[in-house]
Order: C-alpha cells, then sequence, then structure tokens
C-alpha cells in the first residue's frame, strides 16, 4: 500500500455506502487522495462522505467512473450481472487492475500491525471495544469498524498515530468472514467469537465454515496470537487443529471464557452492557489489551465501564408518544441489528435482563430470503424472550437475493403462533401502519404515576406500588427496519 507521498491521485469507489468500504474511503481521504464513488441509493453514509469531501454518484453507471483514475476498489457485493458490474468494466477498459475491498484491506494489514476481530457474532461490539481501549492508550491505532460509534464522532473509522509517515502503527480491525473476506487479511492478533451457521448463501454448511476459519488462522503472522472463546463449542471442537497450527507458525493462543471467575467477575463489574454475549465480548477484549498488548488492567476495565454500546446494538432512540387514550405512558424505543436466530436470542435476552418485567414487544424485519430458508427452524424458537411479536416482509438484499415463495414473514408468524399460542404474533404487511398496529397490540394501562423530579441521569421515574414497567418497543433486523423507527415518533 502507497504511503501518502506515492499515493495515486484519483480512486474511485464501487458500492461506496457499505459500512466496510466506507471505512476504507475515510482512509484514503485521510491520506489526501482524491475519492470518488457509487451505490445504488443515498444513505446517512454517503451523505457523510460527500460532506467529509467524497464526489458520490446515486446509481452505478458507466459514467460515474472519472476520467484520469489511477485505482478503483469495489463492494464483495458487486458481481457478474450487477449494476455495479458496468463500472468495472469501464475501469478495466482503462487498463487499471480493480481491487477488492477485502484485497485492499489486505495490503493495509501487511503494513500495520493488526489486530483483527472476526467470528460469526459479537465482531463489531467487540472490535469496537478493543480499539476504544487502545484509542486511549499509547498504542493510538486506525480504527476500522462495522458500526458508528460516538466515541469516533459517529463514524466508523478513527485515523491513528504516524498517519503522515513512512512507519505505520496499529490497526483495529473488523474482519468479516462473508465469500472468505478475512483470507486476505495477514494479522499480528486475530480473535475469533465463534463460529456459527452464517452466510450459507456462500458456505456449503457448517464445516466448511470451520475449514475456512481454521484457514483464516494460518493467516496470522508468525509469531502472532490467537484469542478464541473457550464457551463456544463450534470453535472448541477445533482445539486439536487449532493446536497444531499454532504450534507451526508459532502462535500463542489465549482462550478466554465466561466461566472464568476472576476476570468474568471484574469485567460483569464495570460493564454496562447487559446480556452474557457482550461479557465474553469484553472479556475478548480484556485478553487482547492487557494480557497482548500489555495496556494496564484498570485503564482497560475503567474503558469497558465507559463503553454504552455502538450504533443500532441495543441503541436508545427515543420515547414514544402517542395520543391514544389506553396508553398514557412513556414507551422507550431501541434499534438492534440482530438478524440472525443467535444474535435474536442473545439481544433478547439483554433486554429482558435490562427491564425485568417490562413487556417487550419486538418488530422483526428478516433479513435476507436465503438466510431464512436456511435458519428457519432456528427462527421459530428465536423469539421465545419476546411478549409481542409483529413480523415485516423480508429485505431482499440486492445482489444476494431473490425471494423465497415458501419462506416468507407470514408462514414465520403463523409457524411461530402455533408453537407459543400465548404470546402475540403478528405479520404486517405495510410498515406504514406499524405504529397504530403497535397503539392497538399494547395492553390497556393506567396513567403513568411518577415522580416530578426527574431526569434521564436519575434512573427510572418511579411507578405507583404494584403498577407493571413499562414496555420497550425493540426494532430489529439488519435491512430497513432502522429506517421506520423515526416514523414512530411523529
Amino acid at each position: 500500500m502507497p504511503s501518502q507521498k506515492s499515493a495515486p491521485d484519483k480512486i474511485h469507489f464501487i458500492g461506496i455506502g457499505g459500512i466496510g468500504i466506507s471505512a476504507l474511503a475515510r482512509w484514503f481521504l485521510a491520506q489526501g487522495w482524491a475519492v470518488s464513488g457509487s451505490d445504488l441509493q443515498k444513505s446517512d453514509l454517503t451523505e457523510e462522505l460527500v460532506h467529509e469531501g467524497a464526489s458520490i454518484k446515486v446509481g452505478h453507471r458507466k459514467t460515474n467512473v472519472p476520467k484520469g483514475l489511477s485505482m478503483a476498489i469495489y463492494s464483495n457485493a458487486i458481481t457478474p450481472g450487477s449494476s455495479g458490474y458496468l463500472e468495472l468494466e469501464e475501469v478495466r477498459k482503462m487498463q487499471i487492475r480493480p481491487m477488492s475491498y477485502p484485497q485492499t484491506v489486505g495490503c493495509l494489514t501487511e503494513v500495520y500491525k493488526t489486530v483483527s476481530v472476526s467470528g460469526s457474532h459479537g465482531k463489531s461490539t467487540t472490535t469496537a471495544m478493543i480499539g476504544l481501549i487502545l484509542k486511549d492508550s499509547p498504542i493510538q491505532p486506525t480504527i476500522i469498524v462495522g458500526t458508528k460509534l460516538k466515541e469516533l464522532h459517529g463514524k466508523n473509522f478513527w485515523l491513528g498515530e504516524n498517519q503522515n509517515s513512512h512507519t505505520f502503527g496499529w490497526l483495529v480491525l473488523e474482519a468479516d468472514e462473508w465469500r472468505g473476506a478475512f483470507l486476505h487479511y495477514h494479522p499480528d492478533i486475530a480473535v475469533i467469537t465463534n463460529i456459527d451457521r452464517e452466510h450459507l448463501d456462500f458456505y456449503k454448511d457448517l464445516n466448511d465454515l470451520k475449514r475456512t476459519f481454521l484457514k483464516f488462522m494460518t493467516r496470522v503472522k508468525p509469531g502472532g496470537s490467537l484469542v478464541l472463546n473457550r464457551d463456544d463449542k463450534n470453535l472448541f471442537s477445533l482445539s486439536p487443529l487449532i493446536s497444531k497450527i499454532a504450534k507451526k507458525s508459532s502462535l500463542k493462543m489465549y482462550w478466554y471464557s465466561v466461566r472464568s471467575t476472576k476476570d468474568a467477575s471484574r469485567v460483569k463489574k464495570h460493564l454496562k452492557l447487559p446480556g452474557k454475549h457482550n461479557l465474553s465480548n469484553a472479556l475478548a477484549a480484556l485478553t487482547v489489551t492487557r494480557d497482548i498488548l500489555h495496556i494496564p488492567e484498570k485503564n482497560v476495565l475503567a474503558k469497558l465501564g465507559s463503553y454504552s454500546g455502538a450504533w443500532r446494538r441495543m441503541e436508545f432512540k427515543g420515547e414514544l408518544k402517542t395520543k391514544n387514550r389506553r396508553l398514557k405512558t412513556r414507551i422507550e424505543v431501541y434499534d438492534d441489528y440482530a438478524h440472525h436466530p443467535t444474535e435474536i436470542q442473545a439481544t433478547l435476552q439483554a433486554f429482558r435482563e435490562k427491564f425485568p418485567g417490562a413487556e417487550l414487544v419486538t418488530v422483526f424485519e428478516p433479513h435476507q430470503a436465503k438466510r431464512l430458508k436456511a435458519l428457519y427452524k432456528e427462527f421459530t424458537t428465536a423469539f421465545h424472550d419476546t411478549d409481542q411479536l409483529i413480523l415485516l416482509p423480508v429485505y431482499e438484499v440486492a445482489g444476494r437475493d431473490n425471494k423465497e415463495a415458501v419462506f416468507t414473514s407470514e408462514k414465520l408468524a403463523r409457524d411461530i403462533k402455533k408453537k407459543y399460542p400465548k404470546k402475540t404474533v403478528l405479520y404486517l404487511a405495510n410498515p406504514k401502519k406499524l405504529k397504530e398496529l403497535i397503539a392497538q397490540t399494547l395492553p390497556p394501562r393506567p396513567p403513568d404515576v411518577r415522580s416530578k423530579k426527574y431526569s434521564r441521569k436519575s434512573g427510572p421515574r418511579p411507578l405507583r406500588r404494584g403498577y407493571p414497567p413499562n414496555p420497550v418497543i425493540i426494532m430489529m433486523g439488519a435491512g430497513s427496519v432502522a429506517n421506520l423507527t423515526p416514523l414512530l415518533f411523529k
């Protein structure tokens, strides 16, 4: 990867609005490159990039590729037949060899000392925790993470020290396994949170995923470290093979576990985020920063204690207000990115822990018809911790999906209702009617009787004795469901 002084003048990103590739675009902007890009639609990320100096077109056309281009990078979702492929062909006509997002990031891992975080679930949170702990340490790394963090000024990228020299420092990177993206990376420290049946539109089965994760471990630089979740049965089942890889490349192995009484109790005492999965993520961060990079434990625990979560990870969005007289109460609304059955179960368990006794209302948009089909049985049991479930139509992923007529949200609603007959399970074909449906389905409640001396800092308002806690609405999914959240507050 060339330094700033030898960098090409113009670089073009095809699919620039993705959460990973947009962070990479920010890296090039920070290095002084002229950045252009295109995506199927406008988004908050593309608008932010324009504000930061990128030139971005909505829609994919050959004319989007600027003249005098020196380098082009494309999203892993750009495949033959997709609209973005037209721009790839135009780039090749210019005698320029385009690079995919993971190929380009792989070049960064060659020049940076890299901490990569991979796994089927928990990558973003664990990357964020490690990155933020190190950000306020002498290491001061560059950070590329698959979510927005308020500690990074609402961005998914942070430029570390030595950005204007030939010496690169540390990089903390979220490493995605989809389409084998992380096989392009060469980390010094590799964290693997878990292995689950995910991305089955690309992988044949769980064994195929396991083999790919093992191959990723062989990419760790000799003398590096592996940080592994002892509690994940799929990952731990590979321990004999992992030991062979570690021995061959002189890698140090660190197995962390929520059953580690000493570390788990210390972290849990400081951690604000509920849920066993978040405790596990924090233990991974503790292992990397304290045990390998030698950050003082008190500093690590302090940073973990101040971490309040990331964009769309149990993110508080506001209080729902309605004119319906039956709902004279304040209902907190949260956004969450969970879209896999394992993630859904863990997230709802965390909400149940955070709001004991409250009525949980989950609005879920299935993400990708192929995922719904492959994990259909798991989806039917994933929502047992919610009291009410409203299912929206399946979100169709551009370039990855074709709607499966057999496996629909409507069918899922029927089958969940059969399994949990006492649970309120509804299918909403028209998401614009969501607020109206929520107002109709929540049970009647007496008016709140609360102390006048209240602020958000002082905590929940006290209810009259015997009153149930306020309901909580969870907007869940990885597609467009987050766009519906603002409509609830109108």
